[in-house]
Parts: C-alpha cells; structure tokens; sequence
C-alpha cells in the first residue's frame, strides 16, 4: 500500500519512517511525503494513482489540509484515494468540515500509531 503523508512538520518522516520500520521492510507499506498542500498535488500529478491513502495535516501554512482535500476529492475520482484527516485540534468545526468535503477518517495528534496501524489494516483489506 502506497501511502502519501502531508505535513508542513519534516520530522513526520522520520517518525513514519521509525514507527512503521517493519511494515517497509517487508514491502507491506511504502510511504511518500509532501510538506506542503502545493507539494502533494505537484506528487499526485507525477505519480498518477500511485498513492491509495493519503495521510493529510489540516493546519498547514498556504494550502490547508482541508483546501488539499476539497482539491484531491474534486481531481482524484477514479479510483479515488482514501484521506485521512489529522490535526492537533479535535474541534466538531474541523471535523464537520473534513466530512462534508469527503475526508474518509479523522486522526488526532498525537497520533496513536497502533490504531492508525488497525486502520489501515481495514483500509487494505
């Protein structure tokens, strides 16, 4: 599973890159990222259909998460990605949002790596 992560914070990487070191090693997850909205269309449009989630920070300097995600769920139809929606505020205001513009989930930081792990497992299956 291809999974796309956006956010303007660059130690998400390594974080990623740690928590999920034997899902990568196996071949069962391959990460990309972009960290900014601007970045993560630019890798959408290069790599066509590639990404099957996409992992989105809501608050993010220019382009939100949610103007990323209005972008991706107007663009991106066929197949369409599943996003995932993260912030560090857990307010109905953003949630309400993220749903009404299509976002598939929502994920609070810090995030808990076990239940994003369940998560995609459902997700994959």
């Amino acid at each position: 599973m291809k999974i796309l992560v956006v956010d303007d914070e660059q130690d998400v990487m390594t974080l990623f890159q740690q928590r999920f070191r034997k899902e990568i090693r196996s071949g069962v997850v391959e990460f990309a990222f972009a960290f900014s909205g601007e970045e993560a269309i630019n890798y959408l449009n290069d790599h066509t259909h590639e990404a099957v989630l996409i992992l989105s920070d809501i608050n993010m300097p220019g382009m939100s998460g949610l103007e990323l995600l209005e972008h991706i769920k107007t663009e991106y139809q066929k197949p369409p990605p599943t996003v995932m929606m993260i912030t560090a505020y857990g307010d109905d205001e953003n949630y309400n949002t993220a749903k009404r513009l299509g976002a598939d989930d929502f994920l609070t930081k810090p995030l808990d790596f076990k239940l994003l792990k369940d998560k995609l497992k459902t997700t994959n299956s």
